[in-house]
């Protein structure tokens, strides 16, 4: 899969001034979900773990929970690759600077940030349960999750597709043809029905391209000159020693 292309959304016209008022009329919300209630047992731990790492279990379970539940609904509405895709396009979004700040700033009125939700969602083009989605995670005030989300939601939709999922890294873009067989390679290695391709720059790898796969990116294909390099100054025993190229 391509690269992402750029979607026509500017920051600084969808997001309000202080000074800005809407008048807006709240939206029906058709998405619903059921999440699982968490039971806790008695613990029997000698090391009680630190708040830091409490919290952050606790944020990772969220976030599984809601990807969870966007993935039932789009499910049952036969749109998991289109909402695939609408997440991915949230990714993109959320990436830009500024637009996660809007969203979790408590001073800006929820009527506001539904507003720019709407906004969002037509020049997006994202699903009605997409956009109903994010208006829900802004009103818990778990907007906060929404990176961890799009990562659990990927896992969630790979699994339900028996889609492999293929991280590959390059200085520059590559061609479509180069993608499809790097797809096709993964694809007998894995044995994956589907192989999904996502694409990053990395110009740290000088030339050449990484693949990554496997649970959580375990498994690792290196054609970097960088790794070239890397393995040549091994051979050489020259440890630490900066290469020019």
């Amino acid at each position: 899969m391509a690269a992402l292309q750029q979607i026509p959304f500017s920051l600084q016209s969808k997001i309000p001034s202080p000074k800005t008022q809407f008048i807006h009329k709240p939206s029906n919300l058709s998405f619903s979900a059921t999440f699982p209630s968490l039971k806790l047992a008695p613990a029997r731990l000698r090391h009680r773990p630190s708040p830091s790492a409490a919290g952050a279990r606790m944020s990772a379970t969220a976030a599984a929970s809601y990807a969870a539940a966007l993935a039932d609904v789009a499910k049952s509405n036969n749109t998991l690759d289109v909402t695939s895709a609408d997440v991915e396009k949230v990714e993109k979004i959320f990436s830009e600077e500024g637009v996660l700040e809007f969203f979790s700033n408590p001073t800006v009125g929820l009527e506001k940030k539904r507003e720019v939700v709407d906004e969002i969602s037509a020049s997006s083009g994202l699903q009605p349960h997409t956009a109903n989605f994010l208006n829900i995670l802004i009103e818990a005030k778990r907007i906060d999750l929404i990176k961890d989300i799009v990562k659990e939601f990927e896992t969630v939709h790979n699994t339900l597709t028996e889609t492999e999922l293929a991280v590959v890294s390059s200085v520059v873009k590559l061609e479509s043809q180069h993608l499809a067989h790097i797809a096709k390679q993964v694809q007998k290695l894995t044995g994956a029905k589907n192989v999904r391709i996502k694409t990053v720059i990395d110009p740290s790898l000088v030339a050449g391209f990484t693949i990554r796969y496997g649970s959580s990116g375990s498994k690792l294909i290196d054609m970097s000159v960088k790794k070239q390099l890397e393995d040549i100054a091994a051979q050489l025993d020259l440890g630490d020693i900066q290469l020019a190229v």
